[in-house]
């Protein structure tokens, strides 16, 4: 267990400890998608879902989701974030399919990074989408969600090469 850095001599789960790692700035980018139906996205664009609009209530839920990510990710530390951005982005896919694509960028300036806040960010907003349309589908489709890139820390810099769909 002595590889492992998120288990103690005993071979029990712990929390890294990060206090000797120097305070850098440090960011995040992950994207996120969810497919819906043409009636989804009509209701949404035209803000007629009956439970309100739909991109506010994920966006909000997101930037909560990122602020929380330490009370859902067991080992993830609490992380006084500096900045949490969403964007979304519309694109009609096949068969009358349209795909909602999510963008979340975190920032911090701290001794550990913000790539799992930016995931769960990412993650939280799909899935407000889905509970917010369900009554009218049920068959939309959460995902891909990935991580883009993060620049700080001790491990450097990360970008994303290949396209991911």
């Amino acid at each position: 267990m002595a590889d492992f850095t998120h288990f103690n001599e005993e071979g029990r789960a712990k929390m890294v400890d990060v206090s000797d790692k120097p305070e850098t700035a440090r960011t995040a980018l992950a994207q996120s998608s969810i497919t819906v139906s043409e009636e989804i996205y009509e209701k949404i664009t035209n803000h007629e879902m009956k439970k309100g609009d739909v991109l506010a209530v994920a966006q909000v839920a997101g930037v909560m989701a990122a602020k929380k990510t330490w009370d859902l990710i067991p080992m993830c530390h609490p992380i006084p974030l500096t900045g949490v951005n969403i964007s979304f982005s519309w694109e009609k896919g096949p068969n009358q399919t349209y795909q909602l694509h999510i963008g979340v960028a975190v920032k911090t300036k701290g001794n550990t990074g913000v790539e799992m806040e930016a995931l769960t960010a990412a993650s939280v907003c799909a899935l407000t989408i889905y509970d917010m349309c369900k009554a009218v589908d049920k068959g939309m489709i959460i995902g891909p969600t990935y991580l883009v890139e993060k620049t700080g820390g001790k491990n450097g810099d990360f970008q994303r090469t290949e396209q991911v769909r």
